[in-house]
């Protein structure tokens, strides 16, 4: 009797907090809407003056699981944490003026995993799943499948283009994405030497942290976490000293850093681990920069340390300012990695904030570049089974509570919920009441529909944003390895250089397209 009347109690105060007036005064008035539509016009009429300039500089922003639902979210969840009702804010990716959709399948998996489809953004080739840097030939974890079967990324082709490239990520520099720039591997766990086995290590595979240092020569900035995989077996973590899990695991006794410090100390090189020493660098002595945060993963943003770990956006001031001093240019891959660990966890809380500050660091990227000479890129690798609805008002907490319980039991539910994943819980032979639980909590798993103790990835397309030097060109709808097709033509690197023009400082179209032109132009005069 007592838990039907505070059900009853907490249904009442669910519909008095939406009794309010959810939205602005001033968006009653037409006017307002036609105003704002004529200014949106005005704005898309410029678009028809295409920027094709040559891209000195590309900027590749690749959000881990950022599927359009999470986008959604974040632009709710970045309103509302500047006060506002939140519907109506803008992301910076949402003020580039191209987006397309990108299809995300690997070549063997109708939903995707993070190795095959980085090797699809970064090298221009379709892959399988929990491949890196390997066209599909390759089979996962068949050492003896990788010789022959290697495909380069677009980080390569810059540097030998001439241009500084650099690689920022939340999760460790060794994870799915940021391999992919750089490896050549057929198992995205093969992390060190430690995670191998041996018939791998027999027939000559390398792990992907020792690529990392040797297969392209002088990457010029690297920063993210994964330490331990950098040292020898039990080496004492140097902020972890007394967590075992910590320590070092490398098997081959190298420790990869010491190796990096002493082939860089005439070279400007810096290693550092912690915000202070990354942010007491004067970017204008600094040619090479190695930054490792954490033995694994960076911390979430939601609790991030922030007296010793530098955030996203921090690590992406330094990495421009310090890329930026090459005439040529520079190629910057920055990765929001943990939002995509956050949805795994079937914590949104812990994904959103993280986008949010994925979010800020392309604001910050934008003060520190310009449109006219450097292609930006905003995209996703896959989606998540990541939703909210609920016929929720106007305002409503990103996090918050659906307007009315379920007319199927009876009980409240937050708007925010996943297909599957660990939220799923029956309690006393129905779903749980979540009238209970602190569902604001940033640990908070959101209920699922299925239980998994790790939700999965989903398969639907992803948004790609652009702007800058032939962000045109990334329009409709396309496969998820035209992207890096397309940032390399704008930059003139890699395959992409017959079209180049000499001068001028513009991109135009390639000499077998002219030809062309000028055979129709002849058969029609002779028709």
């Amino acid at each position: 009797m007592y838990a039907a009347g505070l059900l009853i109690a907490c249904s009442c105060l669910i519909s008095e907090s939406y009794q309010r007036a959810p939205f602005p005064e001033q968006e009653k008035d037409p006017t307002f809407w036609n105003t704002w539509a004529q200014k949106t016009l005005k704005n898309a009429l410029t678009l028809q003056t295409l920027n094709t300039n040559k891209a000195k500089n590309v900027i590749l922003f690749l959000g881990d699981g950022m599927g359009v639902p999470t986008v959604t979210a974040t632009r709710i969840l970045k309103g509302q944490l500047s006060g506002h009702y939140g519907e109506e804010t803008q992301l910076e990716m949402d003020k580039f003026p191209f987006v397309s959709l990108a299809k995300t399948y690997n070549t063997d998996a109708q939903v995707p995993d993070s190795a095959g489809t980085a090797t699809a953004y970064l090298c221009g080739v379709k892959a399988n799943e929990g491949t890196l840097g390997v066209s599909a030939a390759a089979v996962r974890s068949q050492c003896n499948t990788t010789k022959g079967n290697e495909v380069t990324s677009i980080l390569k082709w810059a540097k030998d283009a001439g241009k500084s490239v650099g690689i920022v990520t939340t999760t460790r520099v060794n994870h799915a994405t940021p391999s992919a720039a750089y490896a050549h591997c057929v198992d995205r766990d093969w992390y060190s030497d430690n995670e191998m086995p041996a018939e791998a290590l027999m027939h000559g595979c390398k792990d992907i942290a020792r690529q990392l240092f040797e297969n392209i020569p002088n990457i010029d900035v690297i920063m993210g976490g994964g330490r331990k995989f950098m040292y020898p077996q039990n080496t004492s973590d140097v902020e972890y000293p007394t967590q075992p899990k910590m320590s070092g695991t490398r098997k081959d006794g190298r420790n990869l850093v010491q190796e990096w410090i002493d082939k860089m100390k005439d070279k400007k090189g810096n290693y550092v681990w912690n915000k202070q020493q990354l942010l007491s660098l004067n970017p204008n002595n600094v040619d090479y920069l190695l930054g490792l945060f954490e033995p694994s993963e960076l911390a979430y943003e939601l609790e991030r340390n922030n007296d010793s770990d530098p955030s996203l956006t921090e690590m992406v001031d330094v990495a421009i300012k310090v890329l930026k001093k090459n005439q040529n240019g520079f190629y910057l891959l920055v990765e929001g990695g943990r939002i995509d660990h956050g949805h795994h966890e079937g914590k949104a809380k812990l994904a959103l904030y993280d986008a949010v500050e994925m979010d800020r660091a392309i604001g910050r990227a934008d003060l520190l570049t310009s449109i006219h000479e450097t292609l930006t890129v905003v995209t996703a690798d896959h989606s998540h089974v990541f939703t909210f609805g609920g016929y929720t008002l106007r305002g409503n907490s990103i996090f918050g509570l659906a307007p009315k319980v379920s007319d199927a039991d009876q009980k409240p539910f937050t708007a925010i919920s996943y297909g599957n994943g660990p939220g799923y819980k029956i309690v006393n032979g129905g779903r749980e009441n979540i009238s209970t639980v602190n569902y604001e909590s940033s640990h908070y798993q959101a209920q699922a529909a299925v239980p998994l103790l790790s939700e999965t990835h989903g398969g639907d397309d992803v948004a790609v944003f652009a702007k800058g030097p032939m962000a045109h060109l990334l329009h409709g709808i396309h496969e998820q390895n035209y992207i890096p097709h397309v940032m390399a033509y704008a930059a003139c690197i890699g395959q992409n250089q017959n079209h180049c023009m000499s001068s001028g400082g513009t991109v135009g179209l390639q000499p077998a397209f002219s030809s062309m032109a000028s055979v129709l132009a002849v058969t029609r005069f002779l028709w």
